[in-house]
């Protein structure tokens, strides 16, 4: 047992030997054992009660009909009952929708008794008044007034109560509410009043409905539809041959097989463990490569992969085979890429798509590997991009991308030898409909992402560049507060830049890092001489080694408090005790020994860790270099300055520093060059200026 651990952690730690495997406890372990068994139980949930037979498996047998039968076409009823729902759809009055088409009607009429008091002119909204319809307006009394208006509604109540499709035709309605205003009273029997109302009833229902749909009596509709057309069946002879064995056993014949008891559906308890424990292997192969791909993997970060995974399981026993595997596979590759990484993104693609055992309606496992490459080239893409625009780029091309491949797809379908079983279903409509689902999803994904960042402590590279703007909070009080030291972050910056850029590490996890990696000394700046000013140095007035040591590892555990307070992700946070490693602190250490020969050199080293990846060990060398790189004299050769900073980074070596960063002694010499190039950039020369002396003018 634990041979197999120390081989199992070996092979964790083989791209990168020396790189800290983040330890997991036993509760937290146990957690994620029990969110593993949790996905295989729903992945293997359909495997419990499955029958031994299904449309598209092998006959394994030859079977012939016993006896005389009809049987029931399933596959052929539901393709019936799927095209009568398209046209199968019951209409009912919406009774508040009535009532606010007669309001609106209320209010035509009261507007229309305003134009006429006011004596003005021929309009009320849309409605244009003919003069025979003014002459009849001003002319009528009072109780003409009140019967006309009675009139027109209770042709509205006619018109609504037989229901208002929104699609009449203008020229359709006003015949309608002509013949409804045939039957006027005979003191208002005119022609001004008949052609009024109508052009009022035509202003108010036009483009309106007050049908809803009712799901009830249109599925009543549709049973009945099926019963008059008649249940599709299969007529059966005794002696015909259903299946022949090593045959493809086709819709039909299953409904056969079923009908005469062949189809077996009793508990198959091992066909059910052997799916669950692949599905809990697959789990387990899933955190092992996303924990090789990323050591410092963190539990939360586990979570969110098997959280993401338990999700998919979940859709696809809700959904059956009408599932979408495009939107259960491409936003969550697109997320784990975001935060974790292509590879750990890539890792859960893998098992998502092999724990997928259910046959996929319409194109059939076409659509699902159709699904499998559009998230892999998202998770490869995503991987390169470097702000949330180009996100949303992605987020539109990705669905069209889906959208033309799929249509390619069923394009090919009938010239391929695929099964027959597979069928197409739903056509550009279903694809296009995908595609928009798809667009849907990733939108709400990159809504998401900045809640999930500080939910499981993601480090997007959006958030890298957002975290290095400087006009940040934390990093402007470094500059008010501590000038000194944020000057000194800036050439570390730009020297730690160069250092990765030259080595293929993490440029922009670098350039953040190192620009936090000090900010601890906000916790009493004036105790480093770069913030001094010429004034009198703390230290000197402290005049006690150890506690100006005990105030050097202050700035280091204030940097990681300061962290904390804002949120810093992890990989940024490891910037700031990291830099340090486990150095002496040499000036205080011979200061001590000064005074007591004798006195232990581990009371005078930082507490560490030491750099556990090639980022910060870069920052490293950058911190111990900058300083000797601006001292060096004007006139110092390039050789001269290589050697200055390769004596520094082989001291950082000698003294074990480096040892847990994975960097290469090769890779280290090519950092001291970049280092060293920019110096040579610090230090351009410049053409003097000639001033004009000062002239004198008399007055």
């Amino acid at each position: 047992m634990l041979r197999a651990s120390l081989l199992w952690r070996g092979w964790l730690q083989h791209q990168a030997p020396s790189r800290r495997l983040l330890r997991w406890t036993r509760l937290q372990t146990a957690v994620l054992l029990i969110v593993c068994i949790a996905v295989a139980l729903l992945s293997s949930i359909p495997w419990l009660l499955k029958p031994d037979l299904q449309p598209g498996s092998l006959a394994p047998f030859d079977a012939v009909a016993p006896k005389d039968a009809l049987v029931q076409d399933s596959s052929a009823l539901e393709q019936r009952r799927s095209t009568l729902v398209a046209r199968s759809v019951v209409q009912v009055i919406d009774k508040d929708e009535s009532i606010q088409l007669k309001e609106r009607l209320n209010k035509q009429l009261k507007q229309l008794q305003q134009v006429t008091e006011s004596g003005s002119a021929a309009r009320i909204g849309p409605v244009n008044l003919s003069p025979q319809e003014q002459r009849w307006l001003k002319q009528r009394s009072e109780a003409e007034h009140l019967a006309w208006d009675k009139a027109v509604l209770r042709a509205a109540d006619r018109m609504l109560s037989q229901g208002i499709v929104s699609s009449l035709a203008a020229a359709e309605l006003r015949r309608a509410a002509g013949i409804q205003m045939r039957d006027l009273p005979l003191e208002i029997d005119e022609p001004a009043a008949r052609t009024l109302a109508s052009k009022l009833l035509v202003n108010t229902l036009q483009g309106s409905s007050n049908l809803r749909t009712d799901p009830t009596l249109s599925k009543q509709l549709i049973e009945e539809q099926l019963t008059k057309q008649g249940i599709p069946t299969i007529e059966v002879r005794k002696g015909d041959l259903i299946t022949r064995k090593g045959e493809v056993i086709s819709p039909q014949a299953y409904d056969v097989l079923d009908y005469f008891g062949k189809v077996r559906r009793e508990p198959q308890p091992l066909i059910w463990l052997g799916r669950f424990i692949e599905a809990l292997a697959g789990c387990g192969v899933m955190l092992l490569v996303m924990r090789r791909e990323r050591p410092t993997l963190e539990v939360r970060h586990a979570l969110l992969a098997l959280g993401f995974l338990l999700l998919v399981q979940a859709a696809k026993l809700w959904f059956g085979a009408n599932v979408i595997p495009l939107a259960l596979l491409v936003p969550p590759t697109l997320v784990l890429t975001e935060g974790l990484g292509p590879g750990c993104g890539l890792a859960w693609l893998a098992i998502a798509s092999l724990l997928w055992p259910e046959q996929v309606s319409g194109l059939g496992d076409g659509r699902l590997l159709m699904a499998s490459t559009v998230a892999a080239a998202g998770a490869l893409l995503a991987g390169r991009q470097r702000s949330r625009g180009q996100l949303l780029q992605m987020a539109v091309m990705l669905p069209l991308g889906a959208f033309l491949g799929q249509w390619l797809l069923l394009q090919l379908q009938p010239y391929t030898g695929w099964s027959p079983w597979v069928s197409v279903s739903g056509g550009l409509d279903e694809l296009a409909t995908e595609a928009l689902v798809l667009g849907l999803l990733l939108m709400t994904a990159l809504l998401l992402i900045p809640i999930l960042e500080g939910s499981f402590g993601l480090l997007t590279r959006a958030r890298m560049l957002e975290l290095a703007d400087q006009e940040r909070p934390l990093l402007r009080r470094l500059s008010s507060e501590a000038p000194g030291t944020f000057e000194h972050t800036l050439m570390i910056c730009g020297l730690a830049e160069e250092g990765a850029r030259a080595i293929g590490a993490d440029v922009d996890l670098i350039k953040t890092g190192s620009l936090y990696h000090d900010v601890g000394k906000l916790h009493a700046p004036d105790w480093f001489i770069e913030n001094q000013k010429g004034g009198p140095n703390p230290h000197d007035e402290l005049d006690d080694p150890i506690a100006s040591a005990a105030v050097l590892q202050a700035h280091v555990d204030e940097g990681l408090k300061l962290a904390r307070r804002h949120r810093l992700p992890r990989p940024l946070a490891d910037f700031i005790p990291e830099h340090q490693g486990t150095l002496k602190m040499g000036y205080f250490l011979h200061k001590a020994r000064e005074r007591d020969p004798g006195v232990d050199e581990d009371r005078f080293r930082y507490h560490g860790p030491a750099p556990r990846s090639r980022e910060t060990a870069v920052l490293m060398l950058a911190d111990g270099c900058e300083a000797a790189l601006r001292s060096l004299p004007p006139d110092t050769s390039e050789k001269q300055a290589v050697e200055t900073v390769r004596s520094i980074a082989e001291a950082r070596l000698r003294d074990g520093q480096l040892r847990k960063s994975s960097l290469s002694r090769a890779e280290m010499e090519l950092v001291v060059k970049a280092f060293v190039r920019v110096w040579r950039r610090m230090r351009h020369r410049r053409i003097p200026y000639p001033i004009p002396a000062r002239q004198s003018y008399r007055s």
